[in-house]
């Protein structure tokens, strides 16, 4: 039984008090931007709700496009038919004779919007609920623990139905909520950060850091596959590709080797920390997980970001590893980041990397590293910066 029109929950975008509409507006925009294909599908807005009129479009493939749109928090199905109650009773019957095919316990809630409808809400639920327990004979009432409820509204142009309600992404939409510079590693964590951060309204911007050529052309390319995923959720992204070879020459000559892993992370935020100051974004985002590696002891972790003057995110930062991969599966990236290849945080790591590092041992060594500066105004100034979604194939011939 194909469905006339798709209800959508935006969920916690309604309370955002005065900024709602704002709010609306911007998830609105994202709906019609992935639904553009559609062309005979109109729009209708009620508080804390839309519509969407298919006019004979098809439910199915809209369907997993709205799964991938942050701020619906969940939508359902819905058939339509006039506002009498005969015509309401038939199409109840229909939709569950549609729907039913074991025994089922099942009850009928209703909404009466159009108070002209002269019959009120228990009313509507006892005739309706009454004419399809008569007609479905695998049905059973159960008001405490149904199995399935048919939900009626009657509003003034006509009435919705619907049985089914279909999980949403939830969160806010892209860029609601400000802009962030997100490390994007090779690995499974990163990519789930980043995910959290749209879901949360964040727009983003990527930096990924490579060490060709002791890093490979597919190291590169399976970070810009990740890049392409997370475009399934935005319209595109910026990802930005930073050299980090000669830092990292440079830090495994002149740094203690039990350091080293803490000094590359130092330089990186460094580095991220500028990005967020050139592309206007307000915090840097990180796919740390407290005590997965080495460097991510509590320790570690605070003398990485030591000194970095914007907002560090970590939205993993206390999932369990079971947890990140669940998630990482969800949503497209846990295939891509477990192919082998690897990134520039493996290489030169020492046998016993410091997990407890001393703060004053690493800013006298910093003092010592006197080109450390220049190299890194030099990875910022010729990084390179890729607009995805794009082809794999298109990416880094221009630069090895």
């Amino acid at each position: 039984m194909k469905p006339d029109a798709i209800l959508l929950r935006l969920g916690e975008l309604t309370l955002k008090g005065r900024n709602r509409h704002r709010f609306e507006q911007q998830v609105l925009s994202q709906i019609q931007r992935v639904l553009k294909p559609y062309a005979a599908i109109t729009y209708k807005r009620a508080f804390g709700r839309m519509y969407i009129d298919l006019n004979d479009e098809p439910f199915e493939p809209i369907a997993a496009k709205l799964k991938n749109v942050f701020g619906i928090h969940s939508f359902s199905p819905v058939y339509t038919c006039t506002c009498e109650l005969q015509s309401i009773q038939e199409k109840a019957v229909a939709i569950m004779l549609a729907c039913i095919d074991r025994p089922t316990r099942f009850k009928v809630d209703a909404k009466r919007a159009d108070k002209e409808f002269p019959y009120d809400s228990l009313q509507l639920r006892y005739h309706v609920g009454g004419y399809v327990l008569q007609h479905v004979d695998l049905l059973s009432v159960d008001l405490h623990h149904p199995e399935r409820i048919l939900t009626v509204e009657v509003r003034e142009d006509r009435t919705y139905l619907f049985v089914e309600t279909i999980e949403g992404l939830r969160g806010f939409p892209a860029g609601s909520n400000g802009k962030a510079v997100v490390m994007l590693s090779g690995g499974i964590d990163s990519p789930v950060a980043a995910w959290m951060s749209l879901r949360q309204g964040l727009r983003i911007e990527a930096i990924h850091f490579h060490s060709y050529p002791y890093t490979s052309k597919q190291a590169q390319d399976k970070v810009i596959s990740l890049g392409n995923q997370l475009t399934e959720y935005v319209r595109e992204l910026n990802l930005h590709m930073i050299d980090f070879t000669e830092i990292q020459l440079y830090l495994k000559q002149n740094g203690q080797e039990n350091l080293l892993v803490t000094l590359m992370r130092r330089a990186m935020m460094r580095i991220a920390e500028r990005i967020v100051r050139e592309t206007n974004s307000g915090a840097i985002v990180t796919g740390e997980s407290l005590g997965q590696v080495a460097s991510q002891t509590l320790p570690g972790i605070t003398a990485s970001s030591e000194n970095i003057q914007v907002p560090i995110l970590r939205p993993v930062m206390m999932m369990d590893k079971q947890e990140i991969i669940d998630l990482a599966r969800r949503i497209g990236t846990f295939d891509i980041s477990i192919q082998p290849y690897e990134d520039c945080c493996t290489l030169f790591v020492p046998k016993s990397p410091a997990t407890n590092p001393n703060l004053k041992v690493l800013r006298a060594i910093e003092r010592q590293l006197i080109d450390l500066d220049r190299l890194i105004e030099k990875a910022v100034q010729t990084k390179e910066v890729l607009t995805l979604p794009r082809r794999v194939e298109e990416n880094f011939s221009e630069l090895l």
